[in-house]
């Protein structure tokens, strides 16, 4: 039998859907180079291995690992168009999946695995880590606001029951640390809202419970911008680690693929003139909605960058192209952290999902909010009544006058100014943050004599 290596092992167990794995990668790509005799084992589905790691250099990724894991969807199998159909698929698979992955990795590998890293909605993966012997580590890739309210849970509904309150949708939810004027209306589907039988909602919930089983928690936040709330946090688990920017750490603007010329694009354009559009990967903005967002554009003479696939584009408004080639620019896709740190850019229409909200913060610009889903608005309540960086637009979807409302109070009233302000106080907290001797610098350097020891 030949003899283990003594040096540690890491398994990365993702969620194989939307931003998730490329979070996760990019965050063990970090601890890969801070940590090179710790090797990797990244678990995920084939699709997603060969995108991320074909796009890194195999010098940033040497101890890093792919192992492929199915999706959960069976050969021939057709899709019906049910919501969240095939994360419940993959759901129904995958605490068998991952664990014969690990299985199947420790018997071949010439190492033991020491650590499970996991995303945190993985919560089964506690389980697998107790009956191996080794930490478990989730990371938490959004902020402490819509983990606090996953924890929650259980109050919230028996506070208010989970029947009956579609009528109360801006009632205040006053009991939970940290929410003081906080509506119900912007909840997450899944704690009294939905098919609470849902898998997805089934596995936020267990997530919910079971977190406090981690030997350490990772949250995709700095411990600056939510100070009470990460101090709740720290009263409930063993450790917390509050990870972040990443964005302040991202490679050099020259070494950045922008295959349309956004970055030479905005150079010709006044500081803070800039309305930059982007809606994520999993969000897409209703025909009716894109042509409200573009006529607000041409007719407030807005100046424009719109990451917008191309199959959208047939539902501008006719002649849109034409008229405002002068005034703005759509592209298949924007080299999003460098389009937010240029100094044209004056505010950020998005969904307000928590990694472009934690990009536009570590980029101290102002934000324009339409959320759709997950915890969208919840992190749109945080960045109106909160943070106090912008605004959700008005009824909740984009109409012609409430984009141009909402454009001119970010971009020209005083009112911008004040979140202008205040995004630039919290780009210099994230900053700080990210430091030599700052909150997350210190939380990673811990993190990582936990799995190096």
């Amino acid at each position: 039998m030949a003899t283990l290596s003594p040096e540690p092992h890491v398994a990365v167990l993702t969620f194989p859907f939307a931003s998730h794995p490329a979070l996760l990668f990019g965050f063990v790509k970090r601890l890969a180079e801070a940590a090179p005799r710790v090797k990797f084992t990244f678990f995920c589905t084939a699709e997603f291995n060969r995108s991320l790691f074909s796009k890194t250099s195999t010098t940033s990724t040497s101890n890093i690992v792919p192992h492929d894991i199915h999706d959960g969807v069976a050969e021939n199998y057709v899709f019906v168009g049910k919501p969240m159909e095939d994360i419940n698929l993959f759901l129904a698979i995958a605490a068998d999946e991952l664990r014969r992955g690990v299985e199947e990795v420790t018997l071949n590998s010439d190492r033991k695995i020491t650590c499970i890293l996991a995303d945190a909605f993985l919560w089964f993966s506690c389980d697998l880590a107790q009956e191996i012997g080794v930490p478990w580590v989730p990371f938490w890739t959004a902020g402490a606001c819509s983990l606090s309210i996953q924890i929650y849970t259980d109050l919230i509904r028996q506070t208010l029951g989970v029947e009956g309150n579609e009528g109360r949708m801006n009632e205040k939810l006053n009991f939970i640390p940290g929410f003081l004027g906080f509506r119900i209306g912007d909840l997450p589907a899944g704690i009294i809202f939905g098919n609470l039988e849902w898998p997805f909602f089934v596995m936020l919930y267990k997530m919910g419970e079971e977190l406090v089983r981690a030997d350490a928690l990772v949250i995709s936040s700095f411990e600056e911008l939510d100070p009470d709330l990460i101090k709740n946090l720290k009263s409930k688990f063993k450790q917390v680690f509050s990870i972040c920017p990443i964005s302040l750490e991202s490679p050099p603007q020259s070494s950045v693929s922008d295959e349309y010329g956004c970055l030479p694009w905005l150079e010709k354009h006044h500081p803070k003139s800039v309305a930059y559009i982007g809606f994520g990967t999993r969000a897409k903005l209703p025909e009716n909605e894109i042509v409200a967002l573009a006529e607000a554009l041409e007719a407030s003479a807005t100046p424009f960058l719109w990451s917008m696939k191309d199959d959208l584009k047939k539902y501008l408004p006719s002649g849109f192209l034409e008229r405002t080639r002068e005034l703005g620019k759509i592209v298949a896709w924007a080299p999003q952290v460098q389009v937010l740190s240029h100094p044209a850019t004056g505010v950020f229409i998005t969904h307000s999902g928590w990694g472009s909200v934690m990009e536009s913060i570590a980029a101290g610009v102002p934000l324009i909010c339409r959320p759709f889903l997950g915890d969208q608005s919840l992190n749109t309540w945080m960045i109106e009544n909160v943070y106090k960086i912008g605004v959700r637009i008005g009824g909740g979807m984009f109409t012609k006058e409430g984009a141009m409302d909402a454009l001119q109070q970010v971009l020209l009233q005083e009112k911008g100014k004040m979140f202008s302000k205040q995004a630039t106080a919290y780009k210099e907290l994230a900053i700080e943050a990210v430091g030599p001797h700052g909150s997350s610098t210190q939380n990673f350097q811990r993190l990582l004599e936990m799995i190096t020891a």
